[in-house]
């Protein structure tokens, strides 16, 4: 049985719109207009038990409402979601038992005590045995490293050292799902790796599922195989993360190294010129026109060296956000490249 599976899922909302001036004011007191915005629309998938899985999309996508449907937060608006069995918005004891949602900009643990005291706090919450809590507790300290720092206060931490202590308090009840909403938002590039390695334990070690939302393509490349691509609402993309760049990098990042001091005036004829030093010049082209390309350069000039690849993953989603403000059916349309002849 998957540990998710969506289908159709939907939520609009309606919001009231302000009129300008003190005439408009005077009128929105006794004729109020509002418009429906649509934050997640018909959104459908599964995510089987073991897997990490990475949501993305731009700010006002639709990823954080989609969790909040999911851990039952909010109610959906249309369509239907099992998670671990049950339906989310009903909210039984027996579901609530069995996932953890983490939040980035938000605090599950009390400011002004160790961190100590929530963990407490929560066992009794959760009902935990106080063998099996102890257990629990002292594993997650060792895996992120932080067992002196239980007894300090929250607030005297560094940014990393709660992200730290609010992913070991979503831990100690042993859920079986883990949903993640930009866990490593504000941190240096040292928290980031930790809690990375953290959480490919937890998925390794305890059988985990994670659904992570991150605008971090480090944290999405370290984690997952698999990623889900949401824009203006619409689920654009499922699948492989390295599909990602084949469906919608329409480019490759073509590198030259010319015989000689300098490289050839020319290059702009080829394709889009990213950088020129000395005889290595490195463009931008089309995928579907590299080796007319390579032909065409090889045909009037010599070369030491050359290498193709495809652009860092983070210029490609950059691009399919970028594209995603001028509607949907924009995403993935033809890159233009200078031609070769």
């Amino acid at each position: 049985m998957p540990i998710i599976q969506a289908e159709g899922l939907s939520k609009t909302y309606r919001v009231y719109q302000k009129q300008g001036g003190l005439l408009g004011a005077l009128r929105g007191l006794f004729r109020r207009e509002h418009k429906e915005v649509r934050a997640v629309d018909d959104v459908s998938f599964t995510i089987e038990p073991g897997e990490i899985v990475g949501f993305l999309g731009p700010n006002g996508a639709g990823k954080t409402t989609t969790l909040k449907m999911l851990s039952g937060l909010i109610f959906p608006t249309g369509g239907a979601a099992r998670v671990l069995g049950h339906i989310p918005w009903e909210r039984e004891d027996a579901f609530r038992r069995r996932f953890a949602l983490v939040m980035g900009q938000k605090n599950q643990l009390w400011w002004d005590l160790p961190a100590a005291d929530s963990f407490q706090l929560h066992r009794e919450i959760y009902s935990l045995p106080l063998d099996a809590f102890q257990k629990t507790l002292d594993e997650l300290t060792g895996l992120f490293d932080v067992g002196a720092l239980t007894r300090q206060p929250v607030r005297e931490l560094s940014l990393g050292e709660r992200m730290k202590m609010e992913l070991i308090a979503a831990l100690l009840h042993q859920p079986q799902l883990l949903l993640l909403d930009e866990p490593t938002i504000g941190l240096d590039v040292v928290a980031q790796v930790t809690i990375q390695k953290c959480l490919r334990a937890c998925n390794a070690g305890r059988g985990v599922t994670i659904l992570l939302t991150s605008h971090y393509m480090r944290d999405v490349e370290a984690l997952c195989k698999r990623v889900l691509v949401i824009t203006q609402g619409r689920l654009i993309y499922d699948g492989a993360l390295k599909g990602i760049t084949e469906q919608f990098g329409l480019v490759k990042m073509v590198k030259l190294h010319f015989d000689g001091n300098e490289t050839p005036a020319d290059l702009q004829r080829y394709g889009e010129v990213m950088r020129c030093e000395g005889p290595i010049a490195e463009l931008k082209v089309e995928r579907a026109r590299v080796s007319e390309v390579l032909a065409a350069i090889l045909d009037r000039h010599t070369l030491v060296d050359v290498s193709v690849q495809d652009p860092p993953l983070d210029q490609v989603i950059a691009r399919v956000f970028e594209e995603s403000k001028q509607g949907p059916q924009q995403v993935g349309a033809e890159f233009p490249t200078p031609t070769a002849e």
